[in-house]
């Protein structure tokens, strides 16, 4: 009895070490992204599928992204998702690496209207789009009932809005859209032309503006505080009872288009999976798995046109709201036009 416990023990014992070799072996796939930006269940199946664990730590900004990479934060993840006036950046500075090409298969599935505007990586070689959308403008039609505004930028000139209206506290947005009204770039480095859109906005838009905030306009705006928004409709409609969306919001994007924003999948260059990080970037673009990353966040189809027929929810606004909306490229040292021009407009001068 004594031998066959012994025996037993020493089973028990030789499982419990092959088991615990077994999780060691398992691969971590550690994700760097924005907050609440992958879908719960799509990680759950590819942790399934590939049998590993996949770690995602969130950040709420491009800036503070960018900052705990740059100090010593790089080598503790795999994949990032940064903006596009981000990833030229990070690639000049040698920060990514290539995707392991055969394994992306999905990439027949990306939208070629897309990639038109990634001038920095066409081929995908090192940014894969995961999301392409824009801010747009909230409206309370419980607070203008009869409709009768304009639906361009310059709804913000209109008086009946004055300290019921908010935007951005993002100078390239904000001093972005000011440009696209006025027919020029939402990028553009010409002096004059920048100058002419914060004219615009100091002159005709603030005096109506309550503040500028890019966090907690949608809780204002479901408190019936603001009347006019500018902002993302997931987070208007996302502190909106869905019972009373049709009878509180009107979201639109100008048809002239505005400043938009496009974010992508790296693979860093510190990343020691980069075959199951690849994996991991061309599962989320399996139609059916994308699909449940736009029925979340109720986001128009637009980067994986194929997803569309797996898709259970009506989109916020319409894909063709975009068509007309520019990318924010990376300035350079061009950017200190903007920066100075927004304090400057932020201190009444």
């Amino acid at each position: 009895m004594k031998l066959l416990s012994k025996l037993s023990l020493a089973a028990l014992g030789f499982a419990a070490i092959m088991g615990l070799s077994s999780c060691e072996q398992k691969k971590t796939l550690k994700l760097f992204s924005w907050t609440y930006y992958t879908p719960t269940d799509v990680v759950k199946a590819f942790e399934q599928e590939f049998n590993c664990k996949v770690v995602v730590t969130e950040y709420d900004s491009n800036e503070t992204m960018f900052n705990k990479l740059v100090n010593g934060g790089a080598k503790s993840f795999d994949i990032v998702v940064p903006s596009q006036d981000y990833v030229p950046i990070m690639m000049r500075r040698g920060m990514l690496q290539p995707l392991v090409q055969d394994k992306f298969t999905n990439r027949d599935k990306i939208n070629p209207a897309v990639l038109e505007k990634i001038t920095y990586d066409p081929q995908m070689i090192y940014a894969v789009p995961y999301y392409f959308g824009a801010a747009g403008i909230g409206v309370n039609k419980k607070k203008v009932p009869d409709g009768n505004y304009e639906r361009t930028w310059n709804i913000f000139s209109d008086e009946r809005f004055k300290g019921h209206a908010s935007m951005m506290d993002d100078y390239r947005e904000v001093i972005g859209d000011a440009l696209k009204y006025k027919g020029y770039s939402v990028s553009s480095t010409n002096e004059n032309e920048i100058k002419e859109a914060v004219d615009l906005i100091k002159k005709e838009w603030l005096p109506n503006i309550v503040k500028f905030d890019a966090e907690g306009f949608g809780k204002d705006f479901a408190r019936g505080d603001l009347w006019l928004c500018h902002g993302y409709a997931e987070v208007m409609y996302g502190e909106v009872p869905e019972s009373e969306w049709e009878s509180t919001i009107d979201f639109f994007i100008p048809e002239d288009g505005g400043a938009s924003y496009l974010d992508s999948m790296c693979i860093l260059k510190d990343s020691k999976e980069p075959e199951l990080a690849t994996e991991f970037i061309n599962f989320i673009h399996r139609p059916e798995n994308y699909a449940k990353f736009l029925d979340f966040f109720c986001f128009p189809c637009f980067v994986n046109l194929e997803a569309k027929e797996y898709m259970t929810t009506k989109p916020l606004y319409p894909a063709s709201a975009l068509d007309n909306c520019q990318l924010k490229d990376d300035l350079g040292e061009n950017l200190d036009m903007y920066y100075t021009k927004w304090e400057s407009l932020r201190m009444g001068k």
